[in-house]
C-alpha cells in the first residue's frame, strides 16, 4: 500500500454522481481574511499514525494577500479541496507558492526520503475498472481500510531538494500517482514562485491517456520521515482554461 500520507491526501473526494455539488475552482484563500480559520471548503486531513500535524493557517503575504502557511515540524497532513472540472475545458492549473528552506535528508526515489518542503495533489476520476487486476486489489484494500473513495490516479508536483526541475518518477509507494519536480534546490529558497501546468498534457504523459475530471486539490509540506522542520507558503490554486493561461 502507498505511504498513508498519500492516502489521506487521497481521501474525502465525491464520485462523478455527486459533481452537480461541487464548484469548478478551490476556494482562494485571497478571498478570506488572514488567521486560524481555514475556508470550510478545504479539509484538513490529519493522520493517525503520525505524531504531529502539519499545521495550516491563513496569512497575509508581502503584498497584503491571504495566503495559506503551512508549518510542518517532523509532521505530516493535507490540506484538501473537492471539486469537479473537465479537463477539456480547463486543464491548466495555476498558483504560487514559497518555502522556507529545503529539506537536506528527502529522496522521492526511497520510502525512507518520501517528504517535500511543499507539493500540491491533483486528483483525478479515473474509472477503477481500467486498472489492472493487481491494482484493483490495491484500491480496493485502500477503500475497504479507510472507508472512503480513493482516486485511482493523481499527479503530485513538488518542490524537491535534489532531482532537476522536470524531472518526474512514480512514487515511492504507488504507481498511481507520478511525482513532477518543478522546483529544486535552494536557488528559489524564501521567494514566491509561480507556476503553470497544462495537467491534461501531464496526465496522457504518466498515463498514456487522455485526462478524466479533476476531482480534487491536496495541498501539503510533510516532514514525518526526515524528522526536519519547513515552512510552504500557498497563494491561490487555480484552474484556467487555454486562453487564460498568460501569467
Amino acid at each position: 500500500m502507498m505511504k498513508l500520507t498519500t492516502v489521506i491526501a487521497l481521501l474525502c473526494f465525491a464520485t462523478l454522481s455527486q459533481a452537480e455539488d461541487l464548484p469548478a475552482q478551490p476556494t482562494a484563500f485571497s478571498s478570506v481574511q488572514p488567521g486560524p480559520a481555514i475556508p470550510p471548503s478545504w479539509t484538513l486531513n490529519i493522520l493517525p499514525n503520525v505524531p504531529h500535524a502539519t499545521r495550516f493557517d491563513l496569512v497575509s503575504d508581502e503584498n497584503q494577500t491571504t495566503v495559506l502557511r503551512a508549518v510542518s515540524e517532523a509532521a505530516a497532513a493535507t490540506l484538501s479541496h473537492k471539486l469537479h472540472a473537465d479537463t477539456l475545458v480547463s486543464p491548466w492549473l495555476a498558483w504560487r507558492w514559497k518555502v522556507s528552506r529545503i529539506l537536506d535528508s528527502a529522496d522521492l526515489e526511497q520510502q525512507k526520503g518520501d517528504d517535500y518542503a511543499a507539493r500540491i495533489y491533483v486528483l483525478f476520476d479515473y474509472p477503477v475498472e481500467k486498472l489492472p487486476f493487481a491494482d484493483r486489489v490495491k484500491i480496493s484494500l485502500g477503500r475497504s481500510l479507510y472507508g472512503q473513495e480513493l482516486p485511482a490516479a493523481a499527479l503530485c508536483y513538488v518542490w524537491d531538494n535534489r532531482h532537476p526541475t522536470g524531472s518526474d518518477a512514480w512514487s515511492a509507494y504507488t504507481d498511481r500517482v507520478r511525482m513532477i519536480v518543478l522546483e529544486s534546490g535552494p536557488q528559489y529558497v524564501g521567494t514566491w514562485r509561480s507556476e503553470l501546468r497544462d495537467v491534461a498534457a501531464d496526465f496522457r504523459a504518466a498515463f498514456g491517456e487522455e485526462a478524466p475530471p479533476i476531482i480534487g486539490i491536496a495541498l501539503a509540506a510533510d516532514t514525518d520521515n526526515t524528522s526536519e522542520n519547513v515552512t510552504a507558503w500557498f497563494g491561490d490554486v487555480g484552474l484556467q482554461r487555454a486562453t487564460q493561461t498568460r501569467r
